[in-house]
């Protein structure tokens, strides 16, 4: 696949517009807890563009049990986004005592990623990256090569958007707070794994891809921090929690309306 390709850099833009345009941060009302916030994102993401080139080296050219020897095609090949989440929570929750972090994942953040993939994967929809298995069943889709296909892609899109979606009412209920991330590492995970089958993928162990074993990862690490935010959370993170506004009753608005 061609990574320079109009549409797919299209696509891959508007998903960073969509992120940067979304106001994860607005619940921060103190500068030195900004900057703590946007270095760590600094530092997650070094850690997701490494992770995205790793699990390619992993899950297409099944490194490092086979030599590779065609490092150039290697740098301009494909990324994906199991090792970039992966290794993006890691190096995330490595830097966390470091620096000092005193807060809570960001669940405003969680809520955004779905719909950022969703519009990248549009862009692979349109260049036949990350595409299905040859399929000429009832949803069946002619991918960028003219085989019939697994729609793979409008699959991932559909997920993305639906976990979008729950995940925006989660933040606006207050749900699940401080672990959305760790959520959506398993149910990703989960999803992942079992569309591995039916993706065009390397398939290193009999019908399993490397990519499953990244899914199982995945699952295994959020379901791990899952159960420990959920039975130990930290107690300075409740000052960070967004309090929802009691509705006023109509006798405390009277009773306010006279002073």
């Amino acid at each position: 696949m061609n990574f320079l390709h109009p549409a797919y850099l299209l696509f891959v833009g508007l998903a960073v517009l969509i992120a940067l345009a979304f106001p994860v941060t607005k619940h921060l009302r103190e500068e030195h807890l900004r900057r703590q916030y946007y270095f760590l994102q600094g530092v997650t993401l070094l850690g997701a563009v490494a992770g995205a080139k790793l699990s390619v080296l992993i899950g297409d050219y099944d490194w490092p049990w086979v030599t590779v020897n065609d490092w150039r095609s290697v740098l301009w090949s494909g990324r994906s986004i199991t090792g970039a989440l992966i290794l993006g929570f890691l190096c995330a929750e490595l830097a966390k005592p470091l620096i000092g972090y005193p807060m809570p994942p960001n669940d405003r953040f969680a809520a955004l990623l779905p719909f950022t993939i969703a519009t990248g994967r549009v862009g692979c929809l349109i260049t036949g990256c990350c595409r299905g298995l040859p399929y000429d069943g009832w949803c069946a889709i002619r991918g960028a090569d003219g085989i019939p296909r697994y729609p793979a892609q409008i699959f991932e899109i559909i997920f993305q958007l639906a976990i979008g979606v729950l995940f925006l009412l989660l933040v606006k209920e207050g749900r699940l707070f401080g672990r959305l991330f760790s959520l959506y590492l398993v149910v990703y995970g989960v999803f992942r794994f079992l569309t591995e089958f039916i993706r065009d993928t390397p398939k290193f162990f009999g019908n399993y891809s490397s990519y499953q074993l990244l899914a199982l990862l995945m699952i295994g690490l959020g379901a791990a921090f899952f159960l420990k935010r959920t039975l130990a959370p930290p107690p300075g993170w409740n000052k960070f929690r967004i309090q929802k506004q009691a509705p006023q009753t109509a006798a405390a608005a009277l009773e306010a309306s006279h002073g």
